[in-house]
């Protein structure tokens, strides 16, 4: 099912090709009979879940609902990280209960922010079936994750990251890989 790799959207039209592909290959392996929903891992993969909506309509005429998550306080890190987490709100408007639920984040690394989104999906309802799909999918797995759908995969050096950024929060659409 995960899409094949393709190329860096570096610039805003290659980014919604990208996001065309990924809707088609969606709506190519979700069942006729499932109810899908989008859920929106905060802060990036919101936005990229608001457009797939958009795209799967013009694809198949429905309405897919479109809900966010929030995953600071599921996070194993949460210890650790200095000062007060910013937490926002989980916004699910919709009950998940035999619902087929696509998680959509930016990019996939270790699986942690994964992991911590099952979780908090979970205290909100048991869904028919849960599938990943992400703009970037990147090497160096923790966690036995996988994306069902990825825009690209990348190999990533030592001492790089992926940067995904979308125009709703940082002006400019595109995917980079940048030195840390």
């Amino acid at each position: 099912m995960p899409a094949a790799p393709g190329p860096c959207p570096s610039q805003p039209e290659q980014m919604e090709d990208t996001l065309r592909r990924l809707a088609a290959d969606l709506v190519a392996h979700v069942r006729p009979e499932e109810e899908v929903v989008l859920l929106g891992i905060r802060s990036r993969g919101l936005p990229l879940a608001e457009r797939l909506a958009t795209l799967l309509r013009a694809l198949t005429g429905a309405q897919v609902p479109v809900g966010a998550l929030d995953i600071t306080l599921y996070r194993d890190d949460l210890t650790e990280m200095v000062g007060s987490p910013i937490v926002r709100p989980t916004e699910i408007p919709f009950t998940l209960k035999e619902r087929t639920v696509v998680l959509v984040d930016d990019v996939l690394y270790t699986g942690r922010t994964v992991r911590a989104a099952m979780d908090a999906l979970l205290d909100h309802g048991r869904p028919r079936r849960v599938m990943l799909l992400v703009m970037a999918d990147r090497s160096g797995r923790e966690l036995p994750i996988q994306a069902d759908f990825a825009g690209l995969r990348v190999e990533v050096p030592p001492g790089h990251r992926v940067a995904v950024r979308v125009k709703e929060i940082d002006g400019v659409d595109g995917v980079t890989v940048e030195a840390c």
